[in-house]
C-alpha cells in the first residue's frame, strides 16, 4: 500500500506529523468496484470475505489496488464507520 496516497507528512518544530489525507478518504467513499460481481457497489460496501479473498490472492495494480487494500484494513479494524460516514456528510 501507497501510504503517500492516503497520508499526510508534515514537519513542524523538528517532529515529524502524520494525518489522514481528507481528499483521498472522500475520493475512498465514493469510488465503485469497477469489475466482477460486486461491479458499482462502493468499496467501503463489498462484503469482508470479498476483501480478505483480495487480501489473500493479491490485490490489483495501481489506485484500485492500493484503495482495496486500505479497505481491507478498515475492515479488520472495525473503522469501516469513518468512510461511511464521510459519503453520507457529502450526499447532504
Amino acid at each position: 500500500l501507497s501510504l503517500k496516497s492516503w497520508i499526510n507528512y508534515q514537519t513542524t518544530n523538528s517532529a515529524l506529523e502524520i494525518s489522514p489525507n481528507p481528499q483521498y478518504l472522500v475520493k475512498l467513499a465514493h469510488t465503485k468496484m469497477p469489475y466482477g460481481k460486486y461491479k458499482d457497489r462502493y468499496l467501503i460496501d463489498l462484503p469482508e470475505y470479498y476483501v480478505v479473498w483480495y487480501h489473500t490472492k493479491g490485490f490489483p495494480k495501481g489506485a484500485l489496488g492500493d484503495m482495496l487494500q486500505l479497505v481491507y484494513e478498515l475492515k479488520l479494524n472495525g473503522l469501516e464507520h469513518l468512510i461511511r460516514n464521510i459519503k453520507k456528510l457529502d450526499l447532504k
